[in-house]
């Protein structure tokens, strides 16, 4: 189990020598791999998402966490802290995910959309507490997804008017600020839209089994996104 830190690849997508969370651990575990090891990452998470990730160093160990996942034992539980205050103490959001360019046009491919010809997804959600800040709503929710769709959490949300603070592609423009920062950079411009430089989702707890029992890890936010709530006073939730 390793905490990933937002900005940080799990895994290499071109060969520009761009550091991965990949990269990094075989290089850790070089004794490891070196003696009959194997390095499989269980759990992924996005470039800009932080936090648990799940490995195995064995390959039974891989087998058996590999059948975990697919039988949908392996319990995953995030906190995402969204713009708004949503009217909902919990919610079960039950809504298909396709990627967009699939069923209509699209500025961004790998952009999803909450679409009833994409494959079922679920998600649940639970407010944790609503808060101000510079005179603006937020909040903060634990998502616990019940399937993998590709960025679930961030579609759901903002499919029920809730997106994550720093989300370039649902976070409102149809995806136009993920492409002006492809293009630009971060900018004030940005800053000022956005708030945050990446989006606010952390993978808090992972719960999965070793043999006959249950293991459950759990990590705090990292320092950005405590600094974004900070000492806010709290709303209810």
């Amino acid at each position: 189990m390793v905490d990933k830190p937002a900005g940080l690849l799990t895994h290499p997508t071109r060969p520009d020598g761009a550091p991965t969370l990949w990269d990094g651990l075989r290089q850790l575990l070089a004794y490891e791999l070196a003696n009959r090891g194997q390095l499989s990452i269980i759990t992924r998470l996005d470039r800009e998402t932080s936090g648990l990730v799940l490995l195995a160093l064995t390959p039974e160990r891989a087998r058996a966490l590999g059948l975990a996942m697919q039988c949908g034992l392996i319990g995953k539980e995030y906190f995402a802290i969204v713009r708004g205050w949503p009217e909902w103490d919990q919610t079960r959001i039950d809504a298909p995910i396709v990627r967009q360019g699939e069923v209509g046009e699209s500025p961004v491919w790998l952009k999803r959309c909450v679409d009833p010809r994409g494959a079922g997804a679920r998600t649940d959600v639970t407010l944790m507490r609503r808060f101000e800040r510079d005179g603006k709503k937020f909040a903060m929710v634990r998502s616990e997804p019940k399937t993998g769709r590709t960025h679930q959490i961030r579609v759901h949300l903002a499919h029920v008017g809730s997106p994550l603070v720093g989300d370039k592609i649902y976070g409102g423009r149809e995806g136009a600020a993920y492409l002006e920062f492809i293009e630009t950079g971060w900018t004030p411009q940005l800053a000022a839209e956005l708030l945050l430089p990446r989006h606010a989702l952390h993978a808090a707890a992972l719960r999965f089994p070793i043999g006959e029992d249950f293991v459950e890890v759990r990590c705090g936010l990292p320092s950005d996104l405590r600094d974004f709530a900070g000492e806010a006073p709290v709303f209810g939730g």
